[in-house]
């Protein structure tokens, strides 16, 4: 059994920082390990314009801790009215690296999201002739779809359409939490990746439900069953280049997560890389590792690879603090439910 692996710094390509104490708080959390993250625009209000991108980045590197380096990749919140000039001059300065969709009332700060997806097509377009990629988050928000199927049918009625009336777009779908996802991308030859999360690898619905409800497990999309689990263990550890890490991790404060209406969301950045080294040894793929966290995500980009590496060591059970704390609140850290034994030399 291998006890140390060394490999590429990985990148995190689904990050939430939020802003204020908040963000202070937990981008030590990511740096620490991680050397970029695609940045989520969902703030309130939302990262729109280019000068709103930049002076998020600014406020963003002001928050890094001395010592410490970090790159973040910025994009733009798409809503109905996007200029696309405006998202092609953030592209061509360098600043932007992606557009997000959130379909409106998706999940935490969509409510500015897309509800009319014809009056984005110009923007689209524009992003196809750039080759600036869309992130997308991946459920229809339709009342009369149960929130288990709303995946499986935004690939129907949404990313397919859209994908096919622009052939040139490079698409990203983050977070997928189904089997029905998974073989969709592996349908695609090109343009087409997706990002999955720490926690959909390791969580299925039962974990939030099942004993008494456990707020710290519920995110969107939700964790569906066990099968859509192991098929997401499947794409992860394949080696497949079209799958990628994007953590989604997701800070609220605990007592929005414990709340008659709970924030949806589980905050991964503090011991990913430990609770990943683990999954991927149960899987005997440890060497397929570092393509998932280190090589696949600039490749789908069109990014260099990080220079620098770092060693995880196997040995006793890793601790992690259970909570950190921001700005007089308290954030919970994910919790795999199982001791981790691989330790992070960064």
């Amino acid at each position: 059994m291998s006890t140390s692996l060394t490999i590429r710094r990985p990148d995190d390509w689904h990050l939430h920082l939020r802003d204020g104490a908040m963000l202070k708080a937990v981008l030590p959390e990511t740096a620490r390990h991680f050397a970029r993250a695609i940045i989520m625009p969902n703030l309130v209000p939302p990262v729109v314009r280019g000068s709103d991108a930049a002076a998020y980045r600014d406020r963003i590197l002001a928050a890094l801790p001395d010592g410490m380096a970090f790159e973040p990749l910025m994009t733009l919140y798409l809503t109905e009215d996007t200029d696309p000039e405006d998202v092609a001059a953030a592209h061509a300065s360098g600043l932007v690296k992606a557009v997000k969709l959130y379909p409106a009332g998706a999940t935490t700060n969509s409510a500015s999201g897309v509800k009319d997806f014809d009056r984005i097509a110009p923007v689209l377009e524009k992003m196809a002739e750039i080759g600036l990629p869309l992130c997308t988050h991946g459920e229809v928000t339709a009342a009369e779809i149960d929130i288990f199927d709303r995946e499986a049918v935004f690939i129907d009625r949404v990313l397919d359409p859209v994908r096919r009336a622009h052939p040139g777009l490079k698409v990203v779908m983050e977070h997928i939490t189904t089997s029905q996802a998974a073989d969709y991308v592996r349908s695609v030859d090109r343009g087409l990746g997706a990002t999955i999360t720490t926690h959909h690898l390791v969580i299925n619905r039962n974990h939030i439900l099942v004993g008494g409800i456990r707020p710290h497990y519920y995110c969107l999309p939700v964790a569906k069953r066990e099968e859509h689990r192991l098929a997401l263990r499947a794409a992860a550890t394949s080696g497949d280049a079209r799958f990628f890490l994007g953590t989604d991790s997701a800070p609220h404060p605990d007592h929005l997560k414990e709340h008659p209406c709970g924030c949806a969301g589980c905050f991964t950045a503090t011991n990913t890389m430990s609770v990943l080294a683990e999954v991927f040894e149960q899987e005997g793929a440890l060497d397929r590792l570092e393509a998932f966290v280190s090589l696949n995500g600039p490749g789908f980009y069109g990014l260099p690879v990080n220079e620098d590496t770092i060693t995880l060591t196997r040995g006793d059970a890793v601790t992690y603090p259970a909570k950190i704390e921001a700005g007089g609140e308290t954030v919970t850290v994910f919790d795999p439910g199982y001791p981790l034994h691989w330790r992070v030399d960064a």
